[in-house]
């Protein structure tokens, strides 16, 4: 029989729903949907969505003992500010990636853009094994405003 220190033995149990509810007080960042072109796009232009969400650590106390949290981003919501939204998996990118982009059938003022994201995390109690947090959180960003306006062609110059 292997007799264990007292002070290990009686290490207060963190639980999963300990740690959800540990996430779910953690602050989480809340990016602002980046659109490009900035400020105006034109109909039927493919307008290009990112944000800036990456993965990251977070350590916190509970019961006494070190709880190591790897949270991430795992769904972006896109709210196109003309009643449509699209869900993607990863954050896209700036020109000239065109990872997520959204053609505007119509012109329309002062859109107000977002996106909203599902962070979930894994944890670790003291360096042990790594367990997934059975919750996510969600965050949403700061509003941006975007106009879409109609192009009307133009011809100059001289032809031959």
């Amino acid at each position: 029989m292997t007799c264990m220190p007292a002070a290990v033995a009686n290490k207060p149990q963190i639980t999963p729903g300990l740690v959800a509810r540990a996430f779910q007080r953690i602050p989480l960042p809340h990016p602002r949907a980046l659109v490009q072109p900035s400020n105006t796009t034109l109909v039927n232009l493919e307008t290009i969505f990112s944000t800036q969400a990456t993965p990251f650590t977070r350590t916190v106390t509970l019961l006494g003992q070190h709880v190591q949290l790897a949270i991430r981003p795992t769904t972006f919501t896109w709210t196109h500010g003309d009643g449509t939204t699209a869900a993607t998996t990863t954050p896209g990118a700036p020109y000239p990636a065109k990872t997520i982009t959204y053609r505007y059938p119509t012109t329309a003022h002062h859109l107000d853009i977002h996106v909203t994201i599902t962070w979930a995390a894994h944890y670790r109690v003291n360096n042990g094994p790594t367990r997934p947090v059975p919750t996510t959180v969600t965050t949403t960003g700061p509003t941006t405003t975007l106009d879409v306006v109609e192009a009307t062609p133009a011809l100059s110059g001289t032809g031959h």
